[in-house]
């Protein structure tokens, strides 16, 4: 994937100065096995945090900012920062072709934990959307964890936030997308349709609610790589294969199977993994809003 070089977006703030997140006899790559296998991607903070609230001891939220960041830090906000300034082009551009205008999320780097509007944002949550200050907050150092355990790996280029991590650019920027797929949802009004509705229903018929909103943030994914590549050509050969592994390894079924040996069906949250690679193709393929209604009452 190429990267560098294009604009930056300014609407980042680093937190990244110190602080970590503490778990009472459990560490983070534990958190990310136990609980993530749920809520690994396109996390609902609102919800996770209650959950992680139980089995965290102690929190240490730092919010100073990084003041003498390592090259392979700065390399790392580099990254974010250009994709962050990719969805903001790419999302005004579709934004207005529509008619509206788009209001892009702050986007907030931090290590360990720190403090968002739904609560204290944890590494173990993974990146995650916030929509009551309309920010995606991402711990860089989640992407090492990411290959450890789910053994994402990238292209040749190999150009990722560490250079310990393995994890591929086009993975790392899917990541990103996703979540501001799900500003995206928040700016047309899908989001609160889908709160409202699920405070309603039972927790499975809940849970099968929020899978088609996570699913549709995939498939908005799709569109933004789309439309940016038509704008960039930041698309190499294998980009999109990678992030087909990435949508792979982060299906309910693949995670729960992975960290319990078995598929609970009920308590998927977010998708399938063949539902996850299916929904970011189609917004890849089709580029259209309009293919993404995964509301709709056929099946996924």
């Amino acid at each position: 994937m190429l990267w560098k070089g294009r604009r930056e977006s300014d609407n980042l703030e680093d937190r990244r100065g110190g602080g970590a997140a503490k778990a009472g006899g459990i560490s983070v790559i534990g958190l990310v096995v136990a609980f993530v296998a749920w809520k690994f991607f396109g996390v609902d903070p609102q919800q996770a945090y209650q959950v992680t609230k139980q089995v965290t001891q102690q929190t240490t939220s730092s919010n100073a900012a990084l003041t003498q960041p390592t090259p392979e830090q700065q390399e790392a906000k580099q990254f974010v920062a250009t994709i962050q300034a990719d969805t903001e082009d790419t999302w005004t551009e579709i934004f207005k072709a529509h008619h509206l205008q788009y209001t892009a999320p702050k986007l907030v780097l931090y290590s360990g934990a720190t403090t968002t509007a739904c609560g204290t944002g944890q590494a173990a949550m993974g990146p995650f959307y916030c929509p009551s200050d309309q920010t995606v907050y991402l711990d860089t150092a989640f992407f090492v964890e990411m290959r450890k355990e789910l053994g994402i790996t990238g292209n040749k280029n190999n150009t990722q936030l560490s250079r310990n991590d393995q994890a591929g650019d086009f993975a790392l920027a899917y990541v990103i997308a996703h979540e501001v797929g799900h500003h995206v949802q928040n700016l047309l009004g899908i989001s609160d349709k889908v709160y409202n509705q699920r405070r309603q229903l039972s927790q499975a018929q809940g849970n099968r609610l929020s899978v088609r909103q996570e699913l549709q943030a995939d498939c908005f994914a799709g569109i933004w790589a789309k439309s940016n590549n038509e704008r960039t050509h930041f698309l190499e050969e294998g980009d999109i294969d990678e992030a087909m592994d990435a949508a792979q390894k982060i299906g309910d079924d693949y995670l729960q199977k992975r960290a319990t040996g078995q598929i609970v069906p009920d308590s998927f949250t977010h998708g399938t993994s063949e539902q996850r690679m299916t929904w970011f193709k189609r917004g890849f393929e089709s580029g259209d809003l309009n293919q993404c209604n995964t509301f709709g009452n056929g099946s996924l």
